[in-house]
């Protein structure tokens, strides 16, 4: 009898526990209206955030390799991801490119064919990673036949997220780390 008590309690905190998630989810499917270009310029100023090209067509190569990742798309920072990976000996898929990605926006394969499920998260400094996209990620990497994942941002990731990562052998670039793997490549020549 009480291992049926406990059961059921377990069923009804996974329930809520679901429940949350869901809401959650939903919150983050409500978009906000789009501004124009001279109202995010001004709001930006007011804030002190750095204005960000939000364009969905990367740019050419060597425009890409020049910016600044304060005002890289998220299209272009993909594609500087991708351009690094190949540029390091990896088979790259650019799966994610257009947005609605699942999770995964490159799928990098090594010489040995293992693949890697990569996460591209062009964020200003102070808009961190959550943990629910390092759960996207785990579930994705396995939709691609991933076996290792990488989350890459330009800003850095909440504590509980790292804490996820870690636990759930996440590895992640942040900020710092992306810059010094970028400035090490010498054909980024852009800046922070």
């Amino acid at each position: 009898m009480t291992t049926f008590i406990l059961m059921l309690a377990g069923v009804a905190v996974f329930k809520i526990l679901l429940d949350i998630a869901d809401q959650s989810l939903k919150k983050k499917k409500r978009r906000k209206p789009r501004r124009s270009s001279a109202q995010s310029a001004s709001a930006s100023s007011r804030t002190g955030q750095s204005t960000r090209d939000t364009s969905k067509t990367a740019k050419p190569d060597d425009v890409i390799l020049a910016s600044s990742l304060s005002k890289i798309s998220g299209t272009d920072f993909e594609r500087l991801l991708a351009l690094y990976f190949r540029d390091h000996g990896y088979q790259v898929q650019e799966v994610g490119v257009g947005g609605n990605d699942g999770g995964v926006d490159l799928v990098i394969i090594d010489k040995r064919g293992e693949k890697t499920a990569v996460q591209a998260k062009c964020y200003n400094d102070n808009n961190k990673v959550s943990v629910m996209t390092v759960r996207e990620l785990v579930g994705a990497k396995r939709n691609h036949g991933c076996v290792l994942a990488l989350l890459v941002t330009t800003s850095d990731l909440t504590p509980p997220a790292k804490a996820e990562a870690e636990s759930l052998k996440i590895e992640y670039w942040h900020g710092a780390t992306l810059i010094s793997k970028l400035k090490k490549w010498n054909k980024w020549r852009g800046s922070a």
